[in-house]
């Protein structure tokens, strides 16, 4: 996926697309050829796979696939309405649009493999994901430890109890050996 996609390519990549599909909503037509025609809009428009996550987000389909026809996503409020989406981008020109267009065989498409970019928000919850995940490693590494270590100094404990010197030496030479695992 590219990361930095010029104006000029997403024009031609909008009007490839208007010329091989027909959206569900016709609307989300003329929405697209708004966008085409503002080149200062069009730069901060995005094409993305997914629009999980991101504060201002379109999914457009066409008539060749079953899946919700618009949708426009800010702010977590979910609208259906072509025209109040068209209005708000036209107001805040200078907002990043995510929009996510499904058809037939997009995956295939090179021409939207082109023009594609990683939703940014994504990125930041797989690297959150991972971190939440390290600290959750060395925290059941820190219990781990701390059990092991309690019952070895149990079992020391019934080892003095019986006098039962070999297990004594052994259990400790157990604890001594846990204790550089963990300080390495």
């Amino acid at each position: 996926m590219n990361e930095t996609i010029t104006v000029t390519a997403k024009k031609e990549f909008i009007k490839w697309f208007l010329s091989h599909y027909e959206l569900q909503k016709r609307e989300a037509t003329w929405l697209l050829q708004y966008l085409m025609s503002d080149d200062r809009l069009l730069s901060k428009v995005h094409f993305t796979d997914s629009i999980r996550h991101l504060p201002k987000a379109v999914l457009m389909s066409t008539k060749c696939v079953k899946l919700t026809p618009f949708k426009y996503c800010k702010n977590k409020r979910v609208i259906l309405d072509v025209e109040k989406a068209f209005h708000d981008i036209r107001l805040r020109p200078d907002e990043d649009v995510y929009i996510s267009l499904h058809f037939r065989d997009r995956e295939l498409s090179p021409e939207y493999a082109a023009v594609l970019e990683a939703n940014p928000m994504e990125k930041q919850n797989v690297l959150q994901d991972t971190l939440l995940g390290l600290l959750a490693e060395l925290v059941l590494d820190e219990l781990i430890y701390q059990y092991k270590k309690e019952w070895i100094q149990r079992q020391i404990d019934h080892a003095l109890d019986n006098k039962d010197q070999g297990k004594f030496f052994e259990l400790t030479e157990e604890l001594k050996s846990l204790k550089r695992a963990n300080e390495s």
